[in-house]
């Protein structure tokens, strides 16, 4: 049986009510505390040295920490283990670390009762080893088994609980994740979800009188909280935010605490992610991958509009990211100086979608706040959606005030770093009702687009690597595959610039290849461009007619490598095919050398263009609701829309290519493509950010390398409703991550050895109701379909919705008899998953919001 951390899964009772402070104070005297805070959202990588090295760094050292590890939140001593071999890798001597007798409970992987732990907590020794150390460490797991196991029953502070205290006040750092980041505040949540707190937890009357067992049936969990250990004293905090999607029960959890909404933040910690607190300074800052949401409750406002539901209004959400800084005190933030303010400069413009379920794009909150919100100049407000299976629920609306303002760079390469603060948010109650759409009023077209085939080229010596966007010049294992099929690092690469629209991301491609090893006298941005590069002296858009020089083109044959960058991929296209829509003599160059052995790749853009037919424009709802356009105009066409479709270069021709898959949620668009252009034989495949499919044409087998998964769309099986566009039964979804297979022709799927099967050993067994958008958990499609339906027992079907307006489509995912996943850790102990054949069907229905 696998074994992993989850929070705590039980119901607890409510402690609190609109009108009633929560809870009192942990601690009263915390003035002049010298020590610091490492607060982790859960799911630390290993890898993810920012925040070990942030936490050893304030432990004194790596050579002079002495760390204290405590078990207690967990049911197996394994995470502990894992966290103390993690420190020892960063440097830390194993003789300076300690797995603490701290527990209320005994471990399932050990021969000893440790339930008996908990008599030695007033232990004199545990103490005097306690005030010997110079950090102590909180795994996760069950909050509040680690304040049961501190606190006496009387609720006094045990003797190791006041030595805690004691060296934190004189200069230790204290850190923890997950479960031992909730115990951090006064006011320590246990459980509960944005639904269930909005429903039963602001002086809602529904549901309120419900007994354990009717509880455990139930869509949602209410808000439950108890005290913390209050080492935090500046506000509430929550964890897994992002992936839990609990800003909801943030929102309700600091509101209903009267004492700290006027003078104190309250902080959601994204996983991977820590917010370090200096008690001297007064300041947090933000460490790790992902963010930190901020919500400010000073001047919300509870709003009735029915009897029987409460909302709450004005609340401001703020959105920080690794760099910044919050000074906790003066409830004002600091960054770093090279973001730049996007207000007034907003590089988006578009009409972004309601964030409404899976297929949104941006779905989740700090992305959707980001590019389909803050950084776009044509929206002024946006709304998502949250509520149970009988439509039950909440608008949750966002809007620009005069103090909402993005900071972005760029970081890890060329990925988007974005800060937001002061969106403010309204949370109102809606009822959601859907119907059969029996005769739609959108006018669907389908594709006039018709594309010659490329030639089949049955001996390709070379191989393909297909990156989905944005690539981190961090991520070493598509790197180093990169260099590898292009002969090691003595390859001779050459980068085509054509895509963007200046010249960065080849230059910062050029520059990773440098550090991973390659000669930069080996590497060369070609001259392939039909239109102007901005920053230049020269025009560029002369080079249109290097795309038939003999000279570029006998240099390409000399390559062993071609890199195509990311940007707009009709560029690309346009930059190498003659206006007749005959191949140039470059790409013919092109085609000689990936023949011959050359490894092709690309990111975004440069994905794109790889398959036969390109996928130019459009979004999963535009497809499916519109279908295709004969037209294009650029970023707009990218963000959103009916599909635009083009002739691509072909080298990938085992079925359709998709990119920025996940963060832009294209499955729709792609299985509209695939059903109206494909080949049913052949899969479909969509390519999450930070991702890569390595393509071995003579093995005919892809690979998956990077971060993420690849989607596969197999409609081999689907039933479609010829009458009715975008009706479609029995589409089978299949989603692979870093080390799994698939045959091109065959189209078997071999999944990492490493994984075990889910199948008929579901970790979890919980009824879902639908996610419906920014306030639902699992908002990104193969953690949708693993936590919500694969891995879960109760689980044979599970729904999303898509709509703008009163026009969308319900989609149904199925386990279907062919249905497995399959589940291991991965970087220290992340959840990672494999999913095979889901069915997915999908039914145009009109949609009534009251």
């Amino acid at each position: 049986m696998k074994k992993k951390l989850v929070s705590c899964l039980i119901s607890f009772t409510l402690l609190s009510s609109l009108s009633t402070p929560l809870l009192a104070k942990a601690q009263e005297n915390t003035e002049g505390i010298k020590g610091s805070l490492v607060i982790a959202g859960g799911g630390v990588g290993t890898s993810n040295h920012d925040i070990y090295e942030k936490f050893l760094l304030l432990a004194g050292g790596k050579e002079k920490a002495k760390v204290g590890i405590i078990p207690a939140a967990s049911t197996t001593l394994q995470s502990s283990e894992k966290f103390k071999e993690d420190l020892v890798k960063y440097g830390v001597n194993s003789d300076s670390i300690q797995i603490l007798p701290v527990s209320n409970h005994d471990f399932s992987d050990t021969q000893k009762d440790e339930s008996t732990w908990k008599n030695q907590v007033n232990d004199k020794k545990l103490s005097c080893t306690i005030k010997g150390l110079t950090a102590v460490w909180f795994v996760g797991g069950d909050q509040t088994k680690i304040v049961d196991s501190l606190r006496q029953n009387n609720g006094n502070d045990s003797e190791a609980l006041r030595a805690i205290w004691d060296i934190y006040r004189k200069g230790a750092v204290i850190g923890g994740t997950s479960a031992g980041a909730a115990i951090m505040s006064d006011v320590m949540i246990t459980g509960g979800d944005s639904l269930g707190a909005l429903k039963e937890s602001i002086g809602n009357k529904e549901n309120k009188h419900v007994n354990e067992n009717q509880h455990n049936k139930k869509e949602y969990e209410p808000l439950s909280v108890q005290k913390g250990l209050g080492f935090f004293q500046h506000g509430i905090i929550d964890q897994h935010m992002d992936e839990r999607a609990r800003l909801g029960r943030l929102a309700v959890a600091a509101y209903n605490a009267e004492r700290d909404k006027e003078k104190n933040f309250a902080y959601g910690v994204d996983e991977d992610t820590a917010m370090v607190v200096n008690n001297k300074d007064q300041k947090v800052e933000v460490v790790g991958r992902s963010g930190v949401a901020v919500l400010d409750m000073s001047k919300a406002k509870l709003i009735s509009k029915q009897k029987v539901r409460s909302g709450l209004e004005n609340i401001k959400v703020s959105y920080l990211s690794p760099g910044d800084k919050i000074n906790y005190h003066l409830k004002s933030f600091e960054f770093p100086n090279d973001k730049v303010e996007t207000k007034g400069f907003e590089y988006y413009s578009f009409n972004a979608l309601p964030a409404t379920g899976v297929f949104t794009p941006y779905g989740r909150l700090k992305a959707y706040l980001s590019y389909s919100f803050v950084d776009n100049k044509s929206m002024k407000s946006a709304n998502s959606y949250v509520y149970d299976s009988k439509g039950s629920g909440y608008e949750i609306a966002f809007q620009k005030d005069n103090d909402t303002n993005g900071y972005w760079r760029y970081t890890d390469g060329q990925k988007d770093d974005y800060s937001i603060v002061n969106v403010r948010m309204d949370i109102t109650p809606k009822t959601v009702k859907f119907q059969p759409d029996k005769k739609t009023s959108l006018t669907y077209k389908k594709p006039t687009f018709s594309s010659s085939e490329s030639p089949a080229y049955d001996s390709i010596k070379g191989n393909l690597l297909i990156a989905g966007g944005a690539l981190g010049s961090s991520n070493s294992s598509v790197y180093n595959k990169f260099i590898t099929l292009a002969g090691g690092k003595q390859a001779k690469i050459g980068i085509v610039p054509a895509a963007s629209t200046k010249f960065d991301s080849s230059n910062q491609f050029k520059s990773d290849l440098v550090k991973y090893g390659v000669k930069a006298e080996n590497i060369e941005i070609l001259p392939i461009s039909n239109h102007d590069f901005k920053g230049t002296s020269e025009n560029e858009s002369n080079w249109k007619a290097n795309m038939n020089s003999d000279k570029l083109a006998q240099k390409v044959k000399g390559l062993t490598g071609i890199w195509f960058v990311g940007g707009d991929q009709t560029l690309i296209t346009g930059s190498l095919r003659n206006e007749n829509g005959s191949d140039s003599k470059v790409l013919q160059a092109i085609w000689h050398t990936y023949k011959n052995g050359a490894v092709l790749g690309g990111t975004s853009a440069g994905a794109a263009i790889m398959s036969n037919t390109m996928l130019a424009g459009g979004d999963s709802y535009g497809a499916l609701s519109y279908g295709f356009t004969d037209t294009y105009d650029d970023m707009t066409q990218q963000e959103g829309g009916p599909a635009y479709l083009e002739k691509g270069l072909g080298f990938f021709q085992y079925g359709l290519v998709d990119q920025h898959f996940d963060n832009k949620a294209r499955l729709g668009r792609l299985i509209a493509t695939a059903y109206e252009k494909g080949n049913k034989n052949q899969l479909a495949y969509g390519i999450d950010e930070d991702t890569a499919m390595v393509v071995n044409n003579s093995g005919k087998q892809i690979e998956v390398v990077g971060r993420g998964g690849i989607t596969l769309v197999d409609l081999a099986k689907v039933q479609a409703n010829d009458k009715f566009p975008s009706d479609y039964k029995n589409i089978l979804i299949s989603c692979i991550t870093p080390g799994d297979k698939v045959n091109m022709t065959t189209k078997e799927i071999v999944i990492n050895p490493g994984k075990t099967s889910t199948r008929k050993n579901e970790y979890y067994s919980e009824k879902i109701g639908p996610n419906t958008g920014l306030f639902s958990p699992h908002g990104v499609l193969r953690k949708f379909l693993a936590y919500d339906l694969i891995d879960n027992a109760q689980s044979k079907e599970i729904k999303s919705y898509t709509f703008n307006q009163n026009k969308g489509f319900e989609l149904t995912f199925r386990k279907s008899p062919e249905s497995n996943g399959y589940w291991a850790y991965t970087d220290g102990q992340k959840d990672d998953y494999s999913i095979v054949k889901v069915a997915l069907d999908i039914k145009p229905i009109n949609v009534d919001i009251k």
